[in-house]
């Protein structure tokens, strides 16, 4: 019986587990109706009037962010940006069969594309600043991240609206996602005329929207959200059709594009290890390295200054890559004494590469120097005051002989801070009265403009 109740009891402890583990990710506890959820998202799938005047301040906002490379003024942007509201109305339109909504969503997020990257072009058109930042620069190109990203923040943000109590999960997909800058770097490669740039950035957003409204319609099939209903049979299985195929041209590209960029960081990653690996050389360095990724032929660009490499550990070089998974590329390596070397680049790459290395180091310098000269001036002010006032002072006071002056840092241990003190060391012929010291002290007062005065007879 003992060894019959054992299997039992497991069975009921696994059960109640599972049971646990059930109700701790119901998504159904405290969910919205419905009904509701999807009008909450219609209602924000809309551009109009003030959504699109909030819209148009925003990509002012970020643009300047951008152009300042200033990350707290971006995420304040995206903050501000309506951008979520049709793509995840996209999703849920897929989701619910609901064909009106599909085309109001991707109607309006033309709208929101092409106000977008109007807006930052004016901008980018007429600012005096036209470098491209870092924050600018790290939205050309997705990586498999950005991929990640999108898809589980649009899970968070479809089941974050989809919740009674709104939380700050939606504005947070929408920072998170980053929907905006792809679109002002768009725009800042439209009025630069930099074609890599827009359309890297637009490929950016693209990536992001598909996957925030691939996310939305996974739980809102998940969820079982109620499909749209149609009195006309014929049009129901018209609109489901359509839907159907929306559905996949959205998925099948995204997918293929995740697997894309997925084999690209691999890559990069790849590429990155051989050269660290095989050009740590003691007599040769690295000046820049770039890396082109094809998916039938990419090729791993280095140039080199130093004592050359001949053209049999070239050879070599071109063997190893396939050790480190980089088949089907191509090693190019531009060194100091090949003709097609631009020897000009070069230098200019040298030396700023020693400028950032010792930038540090001459401001450094720059500030000890600015110290001591601050400390020389003092001094010689010093000098010169002592030197004044020993001649003004043996006029008042013929027994004077000698006397110095000087400034002295006093630690005030009982309050723990430092004090300035002025000290004054006189020597007379014959020891003066306590009233003679005393004038001589306010004397000194007035003619340091010292509020304290230390002054030690001799």
């Amino acid at each position: 019986m003992e060894g019959n109740n054992k299997p039992i009891g497991l069975r009921n402890k696994i059960l109640k587990l599972l049971i646990f583990f059930k109700d701790r990710f119901d998504l159904h506890e405290g969910k919205e109706d419905e009904l509701e959820t999807i009008d909450y998202i219609k209602k924000n799938v809309e551009f109009k009037g003030a959504n699109l005047w909030i819209l148009i301040f925003a990509i002012f906002v970020a643009s300047v962010g951008l152009n300042v490379n200033s990350t707290a003024v971006i995420i304040g942007a995206m903050l501000i940006s309506p951008l979520m509201g049709p793509i995840m109305g996209i999703g849920m339109a897929a989701g619910i069969n609901d064909f009106e909504l599909l085309k109001k969503s991707m109607q309006n997020l033309g709208i929101a594309i092409l106000i977008s990257i109007i807006t930052s072009t004016i901008y980018f058109s007429f600012t005096p600043l036209n470098d491209a930042q870092s924050e600018l620069l790290a939205r050309t190109e997705p990586t498999i991240w950005d991929v990640l990203i999108a898809l589980f923040g649009g899970l968070a943000g479809i089941v974050a609206g989809s919740r009674k109590e709104k939380s700050n999960a939606i504005p947070g997909v929408a920072i998170a996602t980053a929907l905006m800058p792809p679109l002002c770097t768009a725009g800042y490669g439209l009025a630069t005329g930099n074609v890599y740039y827009f359309f890297g950035a637009f490929y950016l957003f693209f990536i992001n929207s598909v996957f925030i409204s691939l996310s939305t319609y996974l739980i809102v099939r998940f969820m079982k959200f109620p499909k749209k209903e149609f009195l006309d049979r014929k049009r129901e299985k018209t609109v489901r059709t359509y839907i159907t195929i929306f559905t996949l041209l959205t998925i099948i590209p995204s997918v293929y594009l995740a697997y894309i960029i997925v084999k690209r960081t691999f890559w990069e990653k790849s590429a990155n290890q051989f050269i660290s690996a095989e050009f740590d050389l003691p007599r040769t360095q690295i000046i820049s390295s770039n890396l082109i990724y094809h998916a039938d032929s990419s090729v791993i660009e280095v140039s080199l200054i130093g004592e050359r490499i001949n053209d049999a550990e070239i050879v070599q070089l071109n063997k190893r890559l396939s050790a480190l998974n980089l088949s089907n590329t191509h090693l190019i390596l531009k060194q100091s004494g090949d003709s097609g070397t631009d020897m000009n680049l070069l230098r200019s790459d040298i030396l700023k590469d020693l400028y950032e290395r010792n930038e540090a180091l001459i401001k450094d310098k720059d500030q000890k120097i600015n110290l001591l000269e601050r400390e020389l001036s003092e001094y010689s002010r010093s000098s010169s005051q002592v030197t004044d006032l020993a001649n003004e002072a043996i006029i008042h006071y013929p027994n004077l002989e000698n006397f110095t002056l000087n400034r002295a840092i006093v630690a005030n241990l009982k309050e723990n801070r430092q004090d300035t003190l002025t000290l004054a060391i006189a020597k007379f012929r014959n020891i003066p009265t306590n009233q003679e010291k005393q004038r001589f002290g306010d004397w000194l007062k007035v003619r340091t403009k010292s509020d304290s005065v230390s002054l030690i007879i001799q």
